[in-house]
C-alpha cells in the first residue's frame, strides 16, 4: 500500500442528497495528486474529506489500493 497525497477543494455539487429535490449543495472534491482522479462528497468537514479518500481507494482507475493523505481541514 502506497501513501499518496491529495488536493482538497471546496466545490458546489449538483444532486439530490437523498431528498429527491435536486439542486446545488456545498461539498468537497478530493483529487489524487498521483493520477488526477477525483471524488466528490456533500459537506465541507473532515468526515466528507475522509469519505472522498475512501472513494478514491475504492474507485482508483489504476486498480491500486492506496492510502490517501488528506488535510482534515479543507482549504
Amino acid at each position: 500500500m502506497v501513501e499518496v497525497s491529495t488536493t482538497v477543494s471546496h466545490v458546489n455539487i449538483y444532486g439530490d442528497r437523498g431528498r429527491g429535490n435536486g439542486g446545488m449543495g456545498k461539498g468537497v472534491e478530493v483529487t489524487c495528486d498521483r493520477c488526477g482522479h477525483s471524488e466528490f462528497s456533500f459537506g465541507e468537514g473532515p468526515v466528507s474529506v475522509r469519505r472522498c479518500a475512501a472513494l478514491l481507494r475504492e474507485n482508483c482507475p489504476r486498480g491500486e489500493r492506496n492510502f490517501y493523505q488528506t488535510n482534515e481541514d479543507p482549504d
